[in-house]
């Protein structure tokens, strides 16, 4: 068993540890007691389920695990979300503060079948009523940008846990800008691999460093460009 971040009191910690051993009973019957604790989604999801899956992520960057413990890693982690997702939706509520509905094509790069922050961030987005295309993991340039050009999408959010794949993001931008699309869509990208530097490096507009601040600088962008609509 790993130690966990000691900022987590007993019950966060439980179900941490229960991630990170994969124990999927473990994991459900520990949200259930949190949320009777008074939890909310937000602290479980924001707190030991993504402690724990970016845990995950460097033990398999490590060679400690490897691809069926991260997709079994995935299964759990998509069981505990839907039973805070409702919860997470209604919290997400208020968050909200944009004139603006867009639409958002999301999903996690290829190469990384992570997709914790992916899925939170897109919960937020629906729940705060923008219109999310939610294309999961393992997502090449040509997927990326075909959903961009089919759905007419104002936002490309993209998603990576282990720094071997966040190198991708880098390629769907050029590849945005050989198809002349680049200016024409708002690229924001997250997860545990990514700073603000690496945003900068590869021609991001944006980065985030969890899903809430993910949502807040959507919704601003949102409001900015329905003002520049009202003039």
């Amino acid at each position: 068993m790993y130690v966990v971040c000691t900022r987590m009191d007993d019950v966060l910690k439980k179900i941490y540890e229960c991630m990170i051993d994969l124990d999927a009973k473990c994991v459900e019957e520990n949200i259930k007691n949190a949320l009777r604790k008074g939890y909310k989604a937000l602290d479980l999801v924001m707190g030991p389920l993504s402690s724990s899956m970016e845990k995950i992520g460097e033990l398999y960057e490590e060679g400690e695990y490897f691809i069926a413990e991260l997709m079994e890693a995935a299964e759990i982690f998509k069981k505990a979300f839907k039973i805070l997702e409702p919860l997470l939706a209604k919290e997400s509520k208020n968050f909200i503060g944009f004139k603006k509905r867009l639409t958002i094509v999301i999903g996690t790069v290829k190469g990384d079948i992570h997709d914790i922050g992916k899925s939170i961030v897109s919960a937020m987005l629906q729940a705060s009523g923008h219109r999310v295309i939610d294309l999961g993991v393992d997502v090449d340039a040509d997927k990326f940008i075909d959903a961009i050009v089919k759905y007419d999408a104002d936002v490309l959010g993209m998603s990576a846990l282990l720094t071997s794949t966040a190198k991708y993001m880098k390629e769907v931008i050029d590849e945005l800008k050989k198809r002349g699309l680049r200016d024409k869509v708002f690229v924001i990208i997250g997860g545990a691999a990514t700073s603000e530097d690496f945003a900068k490096e590869i021609g991001a507009d944006a980065w985030a460093k969890d899903a809430i601040e993910a949502l807040k600088i959507i919704n601003d962008y949102a409001e900015k460009q329905a003002r520049r609509n009202i003039r």
